[in-house]
């Protein structure tokens, strides 16, 4: 059988065109002119390499022959993984996931190559390489749904975290399909992905099943280090954080959920639990030390909020220090800060003014990829603005009230937070009659944005 009978038939033609004979050809591409002849052929397999070398003698961008490349080379013919391979990578490379689709389809009915094509899926994952290696992952773990195998339960956690977008249904559906697998991954693997789903049901206000997670994680990591014996000590960690960390942020979650609870003195205790872990760390490595010096500084946050949450305004202040060497934290804060003076009746004009430059920061970026961190930030974005807003409005500042109101709503109708465009739209039926045209126009748009699931 003659191999590549399409690509070659584009370098014949294209060397009759140019008038080229073999040897000055060999000379632009720089192969070998026998090897080159064997290829014209059909009589011998050509690499990627090469194919590039020839793309490139020919005046064509890189990959102009990938997808023709792969059905000739793996569906057409027996395929190799010494070809398959590279072509993988260079098609990752070039955002060729059409061609990597194709191909993988077909060569995972061959299940000699799983093996390798999870360890190239977990290269592009640690790479950046996101959608190449979410093909991979479902390929593989397709390949090995009867498997039950440690395997499979990492394919499914990595599908997980790369299918998480900003609509929380999406995000529902992958934390119900990964969750059963968490028991079958390697036990330091297992707190990460605790750690990851607890933070994902945080963001579905799905307060009971964080809860639930964190008392997981902690036992988890107590029994870790109850049971470690100096052998494991030794061993080289494969979670991504020191294990202590993962007790410290479980009852960070426990204190999260006490604060959506409005439960804040009890949010102050488990404050100061996971301070007290931190505190125990001896001899902290560089790391450790890094993340403790990170847990406080959340802490002092925290603590600085839940007290404003229970009416104690003289901390904005000491807050306000705070928050100017720790603009990271802004955001959060003010969502509290906003917060705090709806429910308690305070004036924060002088915080607003004092920040104002940052809260337009926050209301001119956007939010990209939806990994936990951005779903995070999306949804302190929304309730940011909507608090704001009804401050504005609570101060008759109704302009600006509302002008934060729609900022707020726009986020909602486009994560499909349910509850805050129900929220959004109360209020605005309040102050309608008070909106300008643009006002008007902006938020009849808005509701023709909304679909009917949203509000089942």
């Amino acid at each position: 059988m003659e191999l590549f009978p399409t690509i070659r038939a584009h370098i014949e033609k294209y060397m009759r065109k140019q008038n080229l004979k073999l040897q000055h050809f060999s000379d632009i591409t720089r192969i070998n002119v026998g090897t080159l002849s064997a290829i014209i052929k059909g009589s011998r397999p050509m690499s990627m390499n090469q194919l590039n070398q020839i793309t490139s003698a020919m005046g064509l961008e890189k990959g102009h022959f990938y997808e023709s490349y792969g059905v000739e080379s793996f569906i057409e013919s027996t395929p190799h993984w010494r070809r398959l391979e590279p072509y993988l990578y260079a098609c990752a490379d070039l955002g060729k996931l059409d061609c990597i689709q194709r191909v993988i389809t077909h060569v995972t009915d061959d299940r000699s190559y799983i093996e390798q094509l999870f360890e190239v899926a977990e290269d592009f994952f640690a790479k950046g390489l996101k959608e190449a290696a979410l093909i991979l992952y479902e390929c593989v773990a397709d390949s090995e749904k009867y498997q039950h195998s440690e395997r499979l339960a990492l394919c499914q956690y990595r599908i997980f975290m790369l299918h998480k977008t900003l609509n929380k249904f999406d995000n529902l559906k992958a934390a119900i399909k990964f969750e059963p697998y968490i028991d079958k991954l390697n036990e330091e693997v297992q707190l990460d992905a605790i750690k990851d789903l607890a933070n994902l049901y945080g963001t579905l206000h799905m307060w009971d099943k964080v809860l639930e997670l964190a008392e997981e994680l902690e036992k988890r990591v107590d029994f870790q280090l109850n049971f470690r014996t100096n052998r494991r000590k030794n061993k080289m960690r494969i979670a991504l954080y020191p294990i202590f960390s993962y007790e410290v942020y479980a009852n960070l979650l426990k204190a999260s959920v006490s604060e959506k609870r409005k439960q804040y003195r009890e949010a102050l205790e488990y404050t100061d639990v996971y301070e007290n872990i931190m505190n125990e760390v001896q001899n902290p490595t560089r790391e450790e030390q890094e993340l403790i010096e990170r847990f406080k500084g959340w802490a002092e946050g925290n603590r600085y909020l839940y007290n404003l949450m229970l009416g104690n305004i003289e901390v904005l202040g000491a807050y306000l220090n705070f928050l100017d060497a720790n603009p990271k934290e802004i955001l959060t804060a003010f969502v509290y800060i906003a917060k705090a003076a709806n429910q308690w009746s305070y004036n924060i004009d002088h915080a607003l003014n004092r920040f104002e430059n940052y809260i337009i920061q926050i209301k001119v970026e956007k939010n990209s990829e939806g990994t936990y961190n951005e779903q995070s930030s999306n949804l302190k974005y929304i309730l940011l603005f909507y608090e704001l807003a009804k401050y504005r409005l609570s101060q008759n500042q109704i302009q600006q009230g509302i002008e934060h109101l729609i900022t707020s709503f726009e986020r909602s109708v486009s994560s499909n937070d349910d509850m805050m465009c129900i929220k959004c739209i109360d209020l605005y039926g309040k102050y309608r009659h008070f909106a300008s045209k643009t006002q008007e126009e902006q938020y009849t748009k808005l509701i023709d944005k909304l679909s009917v699931p949203t509000f089942q």
